[in-house]
């Protein structure tokens, strides 16, 4: 008999935790705001920015995620309207040169610390176009913020490395063209895991709402996908 309270309450405590977890991880979203193409203001222990592009009104990052050097990601202009003194810039060597400040680079494999934020840097590239060729060193990047991990692609095909990432929240490419189809994105968040999928990369230069659309419904009753507002 006391066996058998022991395991009722510990799957009563198990049911409690995920609870708990769901709703700190629903909470985590409401404070991801998608600024369109894959730029995106975090907000958590610190502000965070993901490749800066088309910002519409001046604000104070205290971390910018940078992950290659094409304009529509390293954008020195959008940088400089989100820049303080204190604001740390984290993107691959090549994007150096076209931007000033604290800048800490990073290639694939990568970990550093920074504001008491862990940052990983993982690979991020083509596998059937030439865009983004492995050799470059391009990133994505996945970072901690309120106890979530958080996977930001990067500009990427669906790569056999996507198998080993852990992730609670996945910021996925959906477009094509340039980057994985809506369809190829169903199988990276597949290989991913994550608790909660978010399309990125449609809706500008390329791609369009239903890239989203299809990206959802690939993933529906397998991995809940939330298609934020841009904002």
């Amino acid at each position: 008999m006391k066996r058998y309270i022991f395991s009722i309450l510990s799957l009563l405590l198990m049911a409690s935790v995920s609870v708990a977890e769901g709703e700190r991880r629903s909470a985590m979203i409401d404070d991801i705001h998608w600024l369109g193409h894959d730029t995106f203001k975090i907000v958590g222990e610190k502000v965070i920015y993901t490749d800066p592009f088309k910002i519409k009104k001046k604000d104070s990052a205290d971390i910018i995620l940078i992950t290659h050097e094409h304009r529509d990601h390293c954008s020195p202009e959008d940088v400089k309207k989100l820049q303080s003194a204190d604001t740390v810039i984290v993107a691959p060597a090549d994007c150096a040169g076209k931007l000033s400040g604290n800048i800490r680079t990073m290639k694939p494999g990568d970990k550093i610390n920074v504001k008491g934020m862990d940052i990983e840097a993982v690979p991020a590239y083509n596998t059937n176009k030439k865009f983004h060729p492995q050799d470059n060193s391009w990133v994505g990047y996945i970072f901690t913020v309120k106890g979530e991990r958080i996977y930001l692609a990067g500009d990427t095909d669906l790569i056999p490395e996507m198998k080993n990432y852990k992730a609670d929240i996945a910021l996925l490419p959906v477009s094509g063209t340039y980057v994985m189809t809506a369809e190829e994105a169903v199988n990276a968040a597949l290989e991913i895991k994550p608790k909660i999928a978010v399309p990125m990369h449609y809706n500008s230069i390329v791609g369009d709402k239903d890239d989203a659309k299809r990206f959802a419904d690939g993933l529906k009753g397998k991995i809940e996908v939330r298609i934020l507002k841009e904002e």
